[in-house]
């Protein structure tokens, strides 16, 4: 009678350590991904923010060049809308939460830095 207590005692125990364990893989084992898949947005936007800025640079802000770098952009700004409901600014260096993105917001940063004379 006492051993079939004890092993009901062990077999409940191994139960809840077997249940923490697996509670603490899945636990830190989506940590990672989550933070990969920032890692992996801001640098798409990065990417596409770079080559806007060189295409503008190097061909003009009405480029076909700066047309398709907009189109990148824009398409690297909705895979991470898409994926997590917000998007890298990498001229603000933040994350943002709204979905409020201009896709000629690099020509007014032109414009403020350049007035007309």
């Amino acid at each position: 009678m006492q051993i079939n207590f004890h092993s009901r005692i062990f077999g409940a125990g191994k139960i809840t350590l077997a249940g923490a364990a697996l509670a603490g893989f899945l636990l830190f084992s989506g940590a990672p991904t989550l933070r990969a898949g920032e890692d992996d947005c801001q640098r798409r936007v990065s990417k596409a923010d770079h080559r806007l800025h060189e295409a503008i640079e190097h061909h003009g802000r009405e480029s076909k060049q700066a047309e398709h770098a907009r189109a990148e952009l824009r398409e690297a700004r909705e895979y991470c809308w898409d994926h997590g409901h917000r998007w890298w600014d990498e001229d603000g260096h933040r994350w943002r939460s709204d979905r409020d993105w201009d896709d000629h917001d690099h020509d007014r940063d032109r414009d403020r830095d350049h007035p007309p004379r």
